[in-house]
């Protein structure tokens, strides 16, 4: 036989190996997704099912499970050793400036952990004599809120109490942040300059940028937007997330390619975020899944800062997926209970590049009301 025709025969057969292998895999995966139809159906029947279909096939969930106990145990360690920020003071200070406006008045409140909320206050006064770094302004908020809480609750139940306050808040002085005393206040009605067709415009151009211009990010404009990103709502106050920047050349196509969902365009970003939620802000496991919706609410809010000053960006989603969380956590240096919650690219876009148009729902196919 000729050598071209071997050849030629070689490649057929090698097509033919690869067109079955095609045709197995999708009969495998047609099987596969069919027997999930079905499985699934069978196991959501019932809460005893689930169980025993999630004892035999842990592996799913093991993950968050470590990690929210690795949470709450770390949330207990730091009660008073604790970061920049002590987040059981945010959550004990929040409850009272919600007491504090409630409506009729009440005359006495708080009384179950007042006494803890000023044990986490002097653990912070304390940590500033030590030199230790604190959040200034976390600080003089609680202290203005606890001052306020003294002032409405005069019971003799919380003399000893408020004799405490005085004396640790004298070591306070003038606020070092310029800012108005940070209590409760009655808010303001009168018409914005920002109109709701201006957000709407916002929101209408801001759209999902995957490649950009080869031009650094300037950092002052980053911060600026998350100063819009953290006056998003969380659950008491606590803020339980970080946002982790990397604008090194070689680091981010490092960060920016673990996830999926970047392939393609990873090496042309300037710029990337891991927005990071910290399960060690809580001690009971009902609020695990907290951090995916406070953090994902302060995003859009940074996106839209990041939108008005001419920055673009793209959402990188983040399966829960076992082992890009283990690549992502030995990359970064995260504890067990510092979950990655996304990836942000961010950017000036590169206008010669169109973006997909990503029709949007109409709304009828998602808004209701009163509907049962």
């Amino acid at each position: 036989m000729p050598l071209g025709s071997r050849a030629e025969e070689a490649r057929v057969k090698k097509l033919k190996s690869i067109v079955y292998w095609l045709l197995a895999r999708g009969g495998v995966r047609r099987a596969f997704e069919a027997t999930q139809r079905s499985l699934s159906g069978v196991v959501s029947g019932g809460r005893i099912r689930s169980h025993a279909y999630h004892s035999l096939n842990p592996i799913a969930f093991s993950r968050e499970q470590q990690a929210v106990m690795a949470g709450r145990h770390s949330y207990y360690q730091a009660l008073h050793h604790t970061d920049r920020s002590n987040v059981a003071l945010r959550r004990n200070v929040h409850r009272i400036e919600k007491g504090l406006v409630m409506q009729p008045p009440r005359p006495i409140f708080a009384l179950d952990y007042i006494e803890e909320t000023l044990d986490f206050f002097e653990a912070t006064i304390h940590r500033i004599r030590a030199g230790e770094p604190v959040d200034q302004g976390e600080l003089e908020w609680a202290s203005a809120v606890l001052g306020a809480y003294f002032r409405r609750v005069t019971d003799a139940a919380v003399k000893h109490h408020a004799e405490r306050f005085a004396f640790a808040s004298a070591e306070l002085g003038e606020s070092a942040t310029g800012e108005a005393s940070p209590e409760p206040f009655l808010r303001e009605t009168s018409p914005l300059a920002v109109t709701f067709e201006n957000l709407q415009q916002l929101a209408m151009r801001r759209r999902s940028v995957r490649f950009f211009q080869q031009r650094r990010v300037p950092r002052d404009l980053v911060d600026r937007a998350l100063e819009i990103a953290r006056q998003s709502p969380t659950a008491c106050n606590r803020m339980p997330y970080e946002f982790r920047f990397f604008d090194d050349p070689e680091m981010v196509p490092k960060v920016a390619s673990v996830p999926f969902g970047s392939a393609g365009y990873a090496e042309n970003i300037p710029m990337v975020a891991v927005v990071v939620g910290r399960l060690d802000s809580y001690f009971s496991p009902r609020d695990r899944h907290a951090v995916y919706i406070d953090s994902s609410l302060a995003v859009m809010g940074f996106l839209y800062g990041l939108e008005t000053l001419g920055l673009s960006s793209s959402i990188i989603n983040w399966p829960d997926f076992e082992p890009l969380e283990i690549k992502m956590q030995k990359l970064l240096g995260l504890e067990l209970h510092e979950r990655p919650m996304m990836l942000i690219a961010i950017g000036f876009a590169d206008t010669t590049v169109p973006v997909p148009f990503s029709k949007k729902k109409e709304l009828d196919s998602f808004r209701s009301f009163n509907r049962m």
